[in-house]
């Protein structure tokens, strides 16, 4: 009944994480925002006291239940275990924690976590991961499937669904999606749990708490007979039945499959507050040397803070634009991505620093944004984390979903109001691009005439004898929506860029 229980809870939870990410309406936030919120990492950035209280009193009474119900990428892991071991009477043995590798991962964690290297926080956390995975492999799939209905749709005169465009949104945060999958596949495939139990710093943090946990499965060793099934079903091999009929609390994940398995009834799920050992426990067998595995992660942790001073130049991005015009498809010439001297992050995110600081590149910001603005930065830096760049949209000021849904407080939420009250970049002009002053067209004016903030006037200007209007910045009205930028006719880079405030300014 047991584990009953937790596959259907594990089921929904997993399910309902999903569809946060496929969701590119924004409509399921609403009631299911919350499980993103309940995420150990999101709640560690936001400075959710409630939330990790609770995970952590969660453990220290039922041990790592998190990890079987709560965690997608951990239950993503047992329905890979499941289907790899499908019909096989033999599954799993017991197998020592390789104690230099999971707390050495922990340390990098926790050292990159403090010294702000978030690439490193937001590629070993098990939530982001399984954000990305979503994000660049099942949402363009779903998308595909949406933009179907709705050409079916739209033969019956019905508007249920809309188009939404597919594009790739970063390469190398694909390239780390693909790679994070194909890893956790493998290592779930062939022995289970063993992503959750050696590599994820989430898992390490919580077994410092389950090992003492008041419930959890315990072996009666009067009425086992040594048969092995338990350890064979333990997807996360921590049950030693020849070395002690013992079971590594720090490693289970309470998933019940030894105790739905036992057939002696010796396997139960009960409290056991201070017990250190199962019932009849052979004496433990001495650890491995704790100091040797504590500078091993600290050596792997000042290699993981000295790659952090690397920088790598931002990618440049292109997209493909066709128009429809009188003679059929036109190819214009694609938009380039601009060098901006300071990078554009989101409404509501007050500043540069506090957004990337607590940012876990889950990318559901990005899956929710309606107008395409925001996208994975390429940089080592930042890679991963959302950015603002404008070559398929703007910034719309009735929009604040991203505010909405970010569960780790890097965006506040705000309303539509408070949106037109902040400052997050400013619009510079180069008029060695601009149509209107190199003299190619005689009139444009796109840029003004858009404006949402009216930051933009048209001033007058002589050009090879001509009157012409060219456009003139107010920095003082510009919000940095990127309307001008994007709406700008000049091609491949646009006369007008946006750059970034450090520190976003409130009118």
């Amino acid at each position: 009944m047991l584990k009953k229980i937790r596959v259907i809870l594990a089921a929904l939870c997993f399910v309902a994480v999903t569809l946060l990410f496929l969701d590119f309406s924004g409509t399921l936030h609403h009631w299911l925002g919350w499980l993103a919120k309940i995420q150990f990492l999101p709640a560690v950035l936001a400075l959710n006291l409630a939330v990790i209280i609770a995970l952590l009193v969660l453990t220290v009474l039922f041990g790592r239940i998190y990890c079987s119900v709560i965690c997608p990428l951990g239950v993503f892991q047992d329905g890979v275990a499941n289907l790899s071991k499908k019909g096989k009477k033999g599954k799993y043995t017991y197998s020592k924690e390789v104690k230099w590798l999971r707390y050495g991962v922990w340390v990098l964690f926790v050292v990159a976590l403090i010294a702000g290297i978030n690439a490193l926080v937001a590629l070993l956390a098990p939530y982001s991961a399984w954000g990305r995975i979503v994000q660049n492999l099942l949402a363009p799939v779903w998308q595909w499937g949406n933009n179907l209905l709705a050409k079916i749709a739209e033969h019956r005169e019905s508007y249920a669904f809309y188009t939404k465009d597919v594009w790739l949104k970063s390469l190398p945060t694909f390239l780390v999606a693909v790679a994070t999958l194909v890893a956790v596949v493998i290592l779930a495939w062939k022995n289970g749990r063993t992503y959750c139990n050696t590599i994820c710093p989430v898992g390490t943090t919580l077994s410092f708490f389950s090992r003492f946990a008041m419930f959890r499965p315990v072996i009666d060793a009067s009425k086992c007979k040594s048969c092995h099934l338990c350890e064979h079903k333990c997807k996360a091999a921590c049950i030693d039945i020849d070395g002690g009929k013992k079971i590594d609390y720090s490693r289970c994940v309470d998933c019940f499959n030894c105790i739905d398995n036992c057939k002696f009834g010796a396997l139960k799920y009960r409290f056991a507050w201070g017990a250190t050992k199962s019932p009849a426990a052979e004496p433990a067998v001495p650890e491995d040397n704790t100091r040797r595995a504590f500078l091993v992660g600290s050596a792997l942790a000042l290699g993981g803070a000295a790659l952090s001073g690397i920088k790598a130049k931002a990618q440049t991005d292109t997209e493909e634009v066709e128009i429809q015009g009188e003679g059929g498809f036109a190819d214009i010439i694609p938009k380039i991505k601009p060098e901006r001297s300071v990078a554009i992050t989101p409404f509501g995110s007050e500043s540069v620093e506090k957004f990337y600081k607590h940012c876990t590149a889950c990318q559901l910001c990005v899956s929710v944004c309606p107008n395409d603005v925001l996208r994975p930065s390429a940089s080592l830096k930042h890679l991963m984390q959302p950015e603002m760049s404008f070559e398929r949209g703007y910034c719309r000021p009735e929009c604040v979903k991203c505010s909405e849904i970010c569960p780790a407080g890097a965006i506040l939420k705000i309303t539509p109001e408070e949106k037109t009250q902040w400052k997050v970049g400013t619009a510079h002009i180069n008029y060695v691009l601009c149509l209107v002053d190199n003299g190619e067209v005689e009139e444009c004016g796109n840029c003004a005439r858009h404006c949402p903030a009216g930051a933009i006037q048209l001033v007058k200007k002589q050009v090879n004898g001509i009157d012409v209007r060219i456009p003139s910045v107010d920095e003082e009205k510009c919000i940095g929506c990127g309307a001008c930028e994007n709406l700008c006719p000049a091609r491949p880079l646009s006369a007008i860029t946006v750059d970034g405030y450090q520190i976003h300014h409130k009118a």
